[in-house]
């Protein structure tokens, strides 16, 4: 079977279905691939690469008479209408959003497979084509912003004064919302985030930002996607977005909701509230966006000098790595679909992806409508247990996750009782205390920063971690005190041991590299 790479028709669009690394993987299971001239221009991809790899560079015609057709955006009519009878076109569809697209292509009576209907679950990670955009788009956002901001992330402390930190706040902890935390943590920013999904606190925190939390019950999401918000939800979380967007220097959003517009989660009154120079960049826009005055594909100046932003091509502004990424789902996709390694491509309906990215399949010269697929059961959280009864028991609630404000008052308290006994200990407390409190920073801000799976060749580091220890407590055993000095011999004895312990692992493994 023949594989068509046409060149994208949509307006201003860089990306292309498939580079010649790509291209040449899926010629090696089986397929003759076909790329039509000046497909890949616009993401590095020029012709003699294709042809470098083997893959022959064709005209329009012959890439649309392919038994296959792979493109990145959805078909338009003119290029449904050049497909043969019984083919198949892979791209980007939005199915739910499109019911005309779904028409027409039963109605040309070919296979339609939507790349941006694969299911959430483990085994389509690979094929997963909104991931891989979305993390590049998030990326891409924080540097649009930075560019608008024309200000400094990082905080500086210079002869001149110091300069504070930009502050963020991210709408959306899904996997775009992760990268523009990511980027705009690494440089420099203050970033701040919220998600109505309580489960995704600890991903965000672990990347270095704060998770805004908002005083309502949130349900643990059973797909992997956020849910439209009750009432309730939505009145408690718009004081909280008024209060964080007024704060911010940039503000990204990125919430969708599977097959429905965006919500709006920022309204006008917000954005005039913001201060000068401020940046909103709207992640949303192709959705209608979660801004009041987002304009898709516009660059928005308000008239207190808020820049907002609705580009839709955030990925295609980073063509190359796109390009590549979006080709490799394919081949994924591709080699599922290809069992036999034969290019011989056979749609199993019965299987879950499959039948998930099925928008319509051709039979003889027509095609039967598939969409939408049967409800898949996956799940990002426990499932429910089963009643005694029989029946389900309710949705999981989670708790929004602990006022950070517990951890003042917990070191208050530390105070207050570090306070009480200071004032009431012997005299050689205090230095015994110190003493403890050192070695405890060390080995945590030395040892706990350094990865597990290195703890074993940087045994060295622990040995001097170690020798510390036994220094600290051959000073402390002196001391005219039973329960001092026993602690001091335990504490000689165990680091002792960690001492040479570790030097002879250390030389177990310096022998592994030793020749004979």
């Amino acid at each position: 079977m023949r594989i068509g790479i046409p060149r994208e028709s949509r307006p201003g669009e860089t990306l292309v279905a498939a580079t010649a690394k790509t291209a040449a993987q899926l010629a090696a299971l089986g397929y003759d691939v076909v790329v039509e001239t000046g497909a890949g221009a616009a993401a590095d991809q020029p012709d003699h690469a294709f042809t470098d790899a083997g893959v022959q560079v064709v005209t329009a015609d012959e890439v649309w008479a392919s038994d296959v057709v792979v493109k990145v955006n959805a078909p338009t009519e003119a290029e449904i209408a050049r497909l043969r009878s019984g083919a198949t076109v892979v791209s980007l569809m939005a199915p739910a959003r499109s019911p005309e697209l779904v028409e027409q292509l039963a109605a040309a009576g070919v296979t339609g497979l939507a790349m941006d209907a694969v299911p959430r679950i483990s085994r389509a990670q690979s094929m997963d084509v909104l991931s891989s955009m979305a993390n590049v788009a998030g990326y891409r956002a924080v540097i649009e912003a930075a560019h608008e901001f024309g200000r400094l992330f990082t905080g500086q402390v210079t002869a001149a004064g110091k300069v504070p930190p930009a502050r963020v706040f991210v709408v959306g902890a899904g996997v775009a919302g992760l990268a523009a935390i990511g980027a705009a943590g690494s440089l420099g920013a203050i970033v701040r985030a919220f998600d109505v999904r309580p489960e995704v606190a600890e991903q965000v925190e672990s990347m270095g930002a704060q998770f805004v939390t908002v005083d309502m019950e949130q349900e643990v999401s059973s797909d992997g996607y956020a849910k439209e918000m009750t009432a309730d939800q939505e009145a408690a979380t718009a004081a909280m977005y008024d209060e964080e967007a007024r704060a911010a220097d940039i503000v990204i959003t990125t919430a969708l909701i599977p097959g429905r517009p965006a919500p709006q989660l920022v309204s006008a009154e917000t954005v005039a509230a913001m201060k000068p120079g401020s940046v909103v960049v709207d992640m949303a826009a192709a959705n209608g966006g979660n801004v009041a005055a987002t304009v898709k594909d516009q660059r928005v100046v308000t008239d207190n000098g808020v820049t907002i932003l609705g580009y839709t091509d955030l990925a295609g502004r980073l063509a190359a790595q796109t390009s590549q990424l979006y080709g490799t789902n394919i081949v994924n996709l591709l080699k599922l679909l290809t069992p036999g390694k034969d290019g011989v491509l056979t749609l199993d309906t019965d299987d879950v992806i499959q039948r998930g990215i099925a928008v319509t399949l051709a039979r003889g010269d027509s095609a039967e409508v598939m969409w939408p697929p049967p409800p898949v059961q996956v799940s990002a959280a426990p499932a429910a247990p089963v009643a005694a009864g029989g029946g389900a028991k309710a949705p999981v609630v989670a708790k929004a996750p602990p006022d950070p404000r517990r951890r003042l008052y917990a070191a208050g308290l530390a105070a207050v009782l570090f306070l009480a006994l200071a004032s009431t200990a012997p005299a050689y407390f205090l230095p015994s205390l110190t003493v403890f409190a050192l070695a405890v920073v060390i080995g945590f801000y030395v040892i706990g920063n350094v990865h597990h799976a290195l703890h074993t060749p940087l045994m060295s580091v622990t040995n001097a971690i170690s020798g510390i220890i036994v220094v600290g407590a051959i000073l402390q055993a002196p001391i005219d005190d039973p329960v001092v000095q026993v602690i001091a011999g335990v504490a000689i004895l165990l680091a002792s041991i960690n001492v040479f312990g570790g030097f002879m692992v250390t030389r177990r493994m310096l022998n592994m590299f030793q020749k004979g």
